[in-house]
């Protein structure tokens, strides 16, 4: 994906194209607030998905399930797998295991798998890792922990409980990967914005004549800013930053400024 150079002030951002999936209360969230504010239009389309890990080989790991007292989780895909496969493993787990989440919505979420208030569950109010670090501390001696995760994982958490000698196991479960992005005309869109170096691939994978020229390319996170210029492409904003903590104000900020 070599950039043709364009100047990406000469562009009037019209519409967008969010490479995530839309928020759940889309009336209400911050870019549709910033979208009525802009007068932009806005497409979610996630570029990237999850594929789950088949019991056969999840098999292959030779991770036993039923030797864990404790689950810690990170993210809703983590539950979803790691009781997708108790069911296709025809796997119980016990009413006194242990569940350890890294925020409330997390742990609220789980009620669509256990009886919530006969089982264990543990999470920090601030939804912080340092807060969920301290939690897991308190039963680093009686429990075994099992950690459902992805195969592609930068998990901070992993390398705290190996720093400080947790009785556990990562257990990769899901797979994120490239989508299929056929419904997508990419030409029609002056702004893409990134998450995940993933999703930069993504963009490669399905347009492989890409050219940037004009069209403005933001990206959330360090990570995916370095995969945006490392792919030959042109950054034109990223979040956060000083006085711009999210993608949203990001956004805002670089088409005023455009306009001014």
């Amino acid at each position: 994906m070599n950039n043709l150079m364009g100047n990406q002030h000469n562009r009037t951002i019209k519409s967008i194209l969010i490479s995530q999936p839309e928020p759940e209360a889309p009336g209400k969230s911050p870019y549709h607030i910033m979208a009525e504010k802009l007068h932009v239009s806005i497409l979610f389309r996630p570029f990237i998905k999850v594929d789950g890990l088949q019991a056969k080989d999840f098999r292959k790991s030779r991770i036993n399930l039923l030797d864990y007292t404790a689950v810690i989780f990170t993210s809703r895909n983590a539950v979803n797998h790691f009781f997708r496969l108790c069911d296709e493993l025809r796997v119980k787990m016990p009413q006194n295991t242990k569940y350890f989440c890294i925020s409330e919505a997390i742990a609220l979420y789980l009620q669509k798998f256990i009886l919530y208030r006969k089982r264990k569950v543990f999470f920090d109010k601030a939804s912080s890792l340092n807060g969920l670090k301290d939690l897991l501390k308190k039963h680093r001696k009686t429990d075994k922990f099992l950690f459902p995760c992805a195969a592609d994982r930068k998990e901070n958490i992993e390398q705290y409980l190996v720093e400080e000698n947790f009785n556990f196991s990562p257990a990769v479960m899901f797979e994120t990967v490239p989508d299929k992005l056929l419904d997508v005309d990419i030409a029609q869109y002056d702004m893409l914005v990134f998450f995940s170096p993933m999703g930069i691939k993504s963009l490669g994978e399905n347009f492989p004549d890409f050219r940037q020229n004009d069209v403005v390319i933001g990206a959330f996170g360090p990570t995916t800013a370095k995969a945006v210029t490392d792919a030959g492409l042109r950054l034109d904003f990223q979040a956060p930053m000083p006085g711009v903590p999210s993608i949203t104000m990001a956004i805002e900020k670089f088409i005023s400024e455009q306009k001014a």
